[in-house]
Order: structure tokens, then C-alpha cells, then sequence
């Protein structure tokens, strides 16, 4: 909890003053950190999860293992839709996630597949994953 409360410092959250930090990690045990970064402009704003998730496959993982994903509301926050969908390309439906409250301490831990029961999955295209 130590390194997603001091990663939390670097989130760029001026418009909602909601921070969030996140570690993907990958199957070789490999941690990459990730921040919310807000834009004026709404809608270009990205997830923690997501910087976490992209900085893993941008230094070379295949595949995300377990993600944490930590924020000071009260009680743990879920991902939002958008990060669950990322979650089910890299991660797979046993990816581990554990949501965590800096401020309580609470943590709350799921499977993908519980959070996104019916992932759109890269073997529903035709012609399936092109790697």
C-alpha cells in the first residue's frame, strides 16, 4: 500500500480532485504504475488503470496478471467500464483485482470475470487476435 500511496501524489486531477493510482502487473511479476490524468477537455482524460495497463504493454508485457487499483474515498472504488474492457484485452477473466481505500485501509479483491461477467473478447471478431 506504501508504493500506491505515494504514486497517488502524482495523479494529475485538478478538474475532479478525485486521485487514483494503479499497478498492473505482469505475468513475470514485473510492476508498472499509473495515475489518473485529467484533461480540461473531459473526455481525453485517462484511468489509472488504463496508463497502468498501456505503460505495461508499452515496456514489453504480453500479458497483465493482477492489477491494483487505490483511491481515497472511504470505500475501495471499482474500475469504470472503459478500464474493465482494457482489463479483459490484456488480463484475461482470472486477472486479480484489488481495489483499495488509502483512507480506511479497506481492500476488496475480485476476478475480472466477476467485475465484467460478459467481456468482449478479441475471439468474438472474426479472424480473433492479431498479435
Amino acid at each position: 500500500m506504501s508504493r500506491l500511496r505515494s504514486l497517488i501524489e502524482r495523479s494529475y486531477s485538478p478538474y475532479s480532485g478525485f486521485r487514483v493510482a494503479s499497478i498492473a502487473v505482469d505475468e513475470e511479476g514485473r510492476a508498472y504504475p499509473g495515475v489518473n490524468v485529467e484533461n480540461a477537455s473531459y473526455g481525453l482524460t485517462m484511468c489509472a488503470e488504463r496508463v497502468a495497463i498501456f505503460n505495461a504493454i508499452t515496456s514489453g508485457a504480453r500479458r497483465i496478471k493482477r492489477i491494483y487499483v487505490a483511491s481515497e474515498a472511504e470505500e475501495p472504488v471499482p474500475p469504470c467500464g472503459a478500464c474493465l474492457q482494457v482489463m479483459a484485452e490484456h488480463g484475461g477473466p482470472d486477472m486479480e483485482v484489488t481495489l483499495v481505500s488509502l483512507t480506511s485501509g479497506a481492500i476488496r479483491r475480485y476476478r475480472l470475470k466477476d467485475l465484467l461477467p460478459h467481456a468482449f473478447t478479441p475471439d468474438m471478431l472474426e479472424g480473433g487476435r492479431s498479435e
